[in-house]
């Protein structure tokens, strides 16, 4: 998780040197060709259902079309001037992605996915129950400095504790605003606060009808939303004063559509950058949607048109969202290092770096310190009452993420069922 975490912070800069000629055109005076015209092109060379659109955000920077076909959703990437198509990239084949899926585990399935809940929580417990053991009491060294030589356990001791310590803040806030996204405590959480008010709005898309698919369907969408329904369009002539079913047939829709666009001139006026992905309509209901995400939280934005009329359906962002939806935002950001630039990647990086020294220490403290001859915990240490602190904050946690609990319980009982002999045999 720390790993794939730190290359995730630097997602836009590795992608754009892995992907350089997918991504980066020579500068051109001629102008951009169309969305529709670039979508034509790029179905031309991948056969399939056109899903989204990306315009170029910039001059220099090619336009790019996901269809989804037999093989999966692909990403098809275009020159903006000349329609030639440079590249396709399978969207879960993309280097990022698969590091994405690699740090929730949600590339070995929803199973191991679950534990990473897991993970986080025990890592919260690990950096308060750390705390304690830090703790000087009395003591001088091994608190803000290095005892003794490498080839000593007392050395490796003061570094796991020192770095420990230094890092606990960040190591705490990467496991604490994780967890919103993990597969049991993330969802219950959102719901939960959806079910206040304080985390997506009852009102959000007022009285228009909602489809039964998710807005998560159509990829990345702000936390806020991962619960919301995909609002749908009204494809009768008086839609602006008549409602009609959500049931309405394919059969029944005879009114024009608006086109992608026109959909981009709205978006344009509604002040979305260029660049903005939008992903278009998913049958004769559908809408068209574009979501910004900005750097900052607070510039988060999705609005979805009504695919008939151009009207728009919803215009959601940060000041929608309830005081859950809104911390949770900032603590994503800044969880991936985006809210305050090059500063945030640099703390989060470090928090993430610290991590690694920390697994690696404990594994040598641990050889170091193991019964001779034997591959077993530690002796604890006599009259240690901080361990005793340590399990009630242990406990405390436990109670707050279910899966944790679960996972001290199982520890527990597997530890009760192993036979005496076993203890003294193998230090279990």
């Amino acid at each position: 998780m720390a790993l794939t975490g730190a290359l995730y912070l630097y997602k836009v800069p590795i992608e754009s040197l892995v992907y350089s000629r997918l991504l980066f055109v020579p500068p051109t005076q001629a102008s951009a060709l169309d969305a529709e015209s670039l979508v034509a092109r790029a179905r031309e060379a991948e056969p399939g259902k056109v899903v989204r659109f990306v315009a170029p955000p910039q001059a220099g920077h090619s336009a790019e079309v996901g269809i989804r076909t037999a093989e999966g959703a692909i990403s098809v990437y275009l020159d903006p001037a000349s329609g030639q198509v440079l590249g396709r990239l399978r969207d879960d084949l993309k280097l990022m992605e698969v590091i994405k899926q690699v740090h929730s585990l949600a590339i070995a399935g929803t199973v191991a996915n679950h534990w990473i809940e897991v993970v986080a929580g025990w890592a919260i417990v690990l950096v308060v129950s750390g705390t304690f053991l830090w703790w000087p009491r009395g003591q001088s060294g091994g608190v803000c400095s290095l005892r003794g030589r490498p080839a000593q356990r007392t050395w490796w001791r003061d570094l796991h504790a020192v770095t420990g310590i230094a890092a606990a803040a960040a190591i705490l806030f990467l496991a604490v605003t994780g967890m919103p996204w993990s597969a049991f405590w993330g969802a219950q959480f959102g719901r939960l606060t959806n079910e206040w008010g304080v985390g997506l709005p009852r009102y959000l898309f007022g009285p228009a009808p909602q489809s039964s698919l998710p807005l998560a369907s159509l990829g990345e969408v702000p936390w806020a939303l991962t619960q919301a329904r995909l609002p749908l369009s009204a494809p009768h002539a008086d839609h602006a004063t008549v409602t009609p079913p959500a049931e309405t047939a394919e059969a029944e829709v005879t009114a024009p559509a608006i086109g992608l666009n026109e959909a981009q001139r709205i978006y344009a006026r509604l002040g979305l950058p260029a660049g903005t992905p939008v992903s278009l309509p998913d049958g004769p209901r559908g809408a068209y949607t574009a979501m910004l995400f900005p750097d900052d939280a607070r510039a988060q934005r999705v609005v979805h048109l009504d695919r008939y009329s151009g009207a728009v359906i919803a215009d959601v962002g940060y000041p929608q969202y309830g005081v859950a939806g809104r911390l949770t935002e900032w603590g994503v950001n800044l969880h991936t290092g985006r809210q305050f630039g090059w500063g945030n990647q640099l703390v989060m990086l470090a928090g993430c770096l610290a991590i690694v020294a920390l697994a690696v220490s404990a594994a040598v403290m641990w050889w170091k310190r193991r019964p001779r001859g034997r591959l077993a915990a530690p002796p604890r240490r006599a009259g240690d009452r901080a361990a005793w602190s340590a399990i009630a904050a242990a406990v405390l946690l436990g109670l707050i993420y279910p899966l944790l609990g679960a996972s001290m319980l199982l520890a527990l009982l597997v530890d009760t069922a192993v036979p005496s002999r076993w203890h003294e045999r193998f230090g279990l």
